[in-house]
């Protein structure tokens, strides 16, 4: 009984770590705690030179910033948070592991400098929280989870400490309300995870107080603004105007590397591929700026998504000499295969496929599906039917938002052109996706409806995909109970390979309608 007491913290942790990461990872794992601020303690002061090394690892000019840095003698406690900032950054795009250790090393140096430095100033307590949430992020990209989450636990406490000690200081507004939305759209069944680690959540309220800060501080105005886009658009749910003001604020920044990625992503996230493709055709450059071949690999996924299989085989290729990295290596060695295999050249792709087990890691979902497509196909005979190469080419380009090109190459088929159930589950699924984004939303509906009956005993993701979808359209018509239905529907499914990412978003949907 004391064993069973006294492991239990570390089971919580896990479990918790499990939930936690996977909302990372729904961003890439790269979205760092921005802030610039002005100290009032001597101890805390964000000089120009602070300013300008800030400035610069924003815009992953890394070694530029960490140039300043190094020649800073003040005894400030903003320079070693820059440093902890700069090596989060070169860490979450690098995965470098030779750094790894090193870092972790100097974030117990830096936290016990900033521990040394005034007690009574609120930054004293937001500083030593920032360093935890990037040791977090770092540890938690390199699959550490049970590590990750007790930095989370411990950034939390002290930023609920300095909120009730100082509770107009707006940093920890900014920081303190993404922990909120975080765990505030964690599913049914973590709850009493959270409850028991002693964490509240609330994505309403941790919305309020980021745009508290957009609205009432000018300095944290511009990154509270991000923070305020990136998690509607990897945890709570875009709509058309604030993707538009997304783009602008994108456009608005076009020497930042780093929100040219972001901006990419979530415009490839949200079926605009082909202006992400602009964006990252036209990323800044120079050796100034850090090393970032994942770009490479983004626009082979557009490449693959329009069809383009040669271009895109030859640049997933090219990018994975370059990458150093760990995660998302089994999933380009998949794309490689879809290449090949989506041009009618199987064989040639099956080589790729087979690398698939043999290299990178499981942590991210990509390379987890990667993964169980590759131990699926592999199991059995190889001649796949022809109908699941059509499936894959509607999902591909349905993903990228060329839903004309989608449609039509579903449009000529029925349910009955499919033998497998799994199949015909995901012909009604994309069928009714591609509707949905399309706006022919009633059209839509009873796609997903028959989605639905077919995958009642099914532990795929294509049910739960649908109830989610079905819950947003019920959301958006204001039939509350009905999307409060399909919402629970979508949790309620056990086993898939989505299933983090599907139940953080129907309980964020939940949260937000009430419930």
């Amino acid at each position: 009984m004391i064993q069973t007491s006294l492991n239990r913290p570390n089971i919580v942790a896990n479990r918790f770590a499990k939930l936690i990461s996977q909302i990372i990872y729904l961003c890439f794992g790269i979205y760092p705690l921005l802030f610039s601020f002005q100290g009032k303690s001597s101890d805390f002061n964000m000089n120009a030179s602070m300013q300008k090394a800030y400035s610069e690892i924003l815009k992953l000019k890394i070694a530029n910033g960490r140039s300043i840095l190094a020649n800073d003698k003040a005894v400030n406690g903003v320079n070693p948070y820059l440093r902890s900032y700069a090596d989060l950054v070169e860490l979450m795009i690098t995965e470098d592991k030779s750094l790894y250790e090193k870092f972790i090393d100097n974030q117990d140096l830096r936290l016990d400098f900033i521990e040394s430095l005034d007690k009574k100033s609120p930054y004293q307590r937001f500083l030593k929280a920032e360093i935890h949430l990037h040791s977090a992020f770092v540890k938690l990209k390199f699959g550490h989870e049970t590590k990750g989450s007790w930095e989370i636990i411990k950034a939390y406490k002290l930023l609920e400490a300095n909120a009730k000690e100082f509770p107009d200081f707006l940093p920890n507004q900014k920081s303190l309300g993404l922990l909120h939305i975080l765990i505030g759209s964690t599913p049914e069944n973590y709850q009493w995870v959270i409850k028991l680690i002693g964490l509240k959540g609330n994505v309403k309220l941790g919305l309020s107080e980021i745009q508290h800060v957009i609205q009432k501080d000018s300095i944290f105005s511009e990154e509270a603004q991000l923070v305020y886009y990136i998690v509607h658009a990897y945890i709570l749910k875009f709509n058309s105007k604030k993707l538009n003001d997304f783009q602008q604020f994108i456009h608005h920044h076009q020497d930042n590397l780093l929100f040219q990625f972001l901006g990419a992503t979530t415009l490839m996230k949200e079926g605009k591929s082909e202006i992400a493709y602009n964006i990252l055709e036209n990323c800044p450059e120079g050796n100034e700026y850090v090393a970032f071949p994942f770009l490479e690999y983004l626009k082979a996924d557009i490449l693959l998504q329009k069809g383009q299989y040669q271009l895109a085989s030859k640049g997933f290729q090219n990018f994975l000499p370059r990458y150093k990295g760990f995660n998302f290596v089994k999933d380009t060695y998949y794309k490689i295969f879809l290449c090949y295999w989506l041009n009618n050249e199987d064989a040639k792709g099956r080589a790729f496929l087979e690398r698939v087990k043999a290299s990178g890691e499981n942590i991210v979902e990509a390379d987890k599906a990667a993964t169980k497509f590759a131990e699926n196909y592999l199991a059995d005979n190889p001649k796949k039917p022809i109908s699941q190469k059509i499936l894959m080419k509607a999902r591909l380009a349905c993903d990228g938002g060329f839903y004309d090109k989608a449609l039509a190459i579903l449009e000529k088929y029925s349910e009955g052109n499919f033998e497998l159930i799994q199949d015909r589950m995901e012909f009604n699924y994309r069928k009714g996706r591609i509707l949905q984004l399309s706006n022919n939303i009633q059209q839509a509906i009873p796609f997903y409806e028959r989605t639905i009956v077919l995958s009642e005993q099914q532990s795929v993701s294509f049910g739960a995909s649908s109830a989610l979808q079905l819950g947003y359209i019920y959301q958006a018509k204001g039939e509350k109970v009905k999307a409060k239905s399909y919402f629970e529907k979508a949790i309620s499914y056990k086993k898939h390979e989505y299933k983090n990412s599907i139940d953080n978003k129907a309980k964020a949907a939940l949260n937000e309608l009430g419930y």
